[in-house]
């Protein structure tokens, strides 16, 4: 199938990644200026009032740093997800909110979880292994690239900081997995090329021996 179906710039490469930038950015500034804190609307693990930190937390940031580092992975995985898998992305990027948020909610400790680290390493996850499945040339590069610039984020999916919640990094990273499995059959896929056969592979047989031209491949029609 033509690449040019599948990988083709569309407004949402730009619009959804500025976007949900953009909402983070203006919830924070909401909280320095009015002096609210929306902690309390993260993930709150085992409680029923702590579903809603499913669909808030990755909106909610505990400072400038915390939402600065999310914000550019974000928009970058964001950008890559609407361009190379545009026919799944919003498939992909709802449900694996939900699925991060699910999981999250059923284990962590008890404590507010919040930002949107869990989003960022579905999609780390979900990018890196869909190009290694698939085996699309393009898509294995993608992966090669996500794998330079965020490989070390992998360690963050263990307990290693005290104030980090790593089991949003650990659902993330396993959604991305699960959703890789599911999806592997929609969007781009491995191209297989026939070549055809030209006039200097026929003057060699299977096992690579030279075969002469017979004089009935000489013959030429006369008038």
């Amino acid at each position: 199938m033509d690449d040019s179906i599948f990988f083709k710039y569309t407004k949402q490469v730009l619009i959804v990644p500025l976007a949900v930038v953009f909402s983070m950015w203006f919830i924070y500034w909401v909280e320095l200026t009015f002096g609210y804190n929306f902690n309390k609307y993260g993930i709150s693990p085992k409680t029923i009032i702590g579903l809603r930190g499913i669909f808030l937390s990755p909106f909610i940031h505990g400072s400038t740093s915390h939402l600065f580092n999310n914000s550019i992975p974000l928009a970058v995985l964001l950008a890559c997800l609407f361009f190379f898998y545009k026919n799944i992305a919003v498939r992909i990027l709802i449900w694996g909110t939900i699925l991060t948020g699910v999981l999250t909610w059923s284990f962590a400790r008890e404590s507010y979880h919040i930002g949107a680290s869990g989003v960022v390493y579905m999609l780390v996850s979900f990018i890196f292994f869909s190009g290694i499945l698939r085996k699309h040339y393009r898509l294995v590069a993608l992966s090669l690239m996500v794998a330079f610039l965020y490989g070390s984020m992998i360690w963050y999916v263990f307990p290693i900081k005290e104030r980090i919640s790593w089991e949003g990094h650990l659902s993330g990273f396993i959604i991305g997995l699960l959703l890789t499995y599911i999806y592997k059959r929609k969007g781009p896929q491995k191209q297989n090329y026939i070549f055809e056969e030209t006039a200097f592979d026929l003057m060699f047989d299977k096992d690579g021996n030279y075969v002469p031209p017979s004089e009935d491949d000489n013959e030429v029609d006369g008038d």
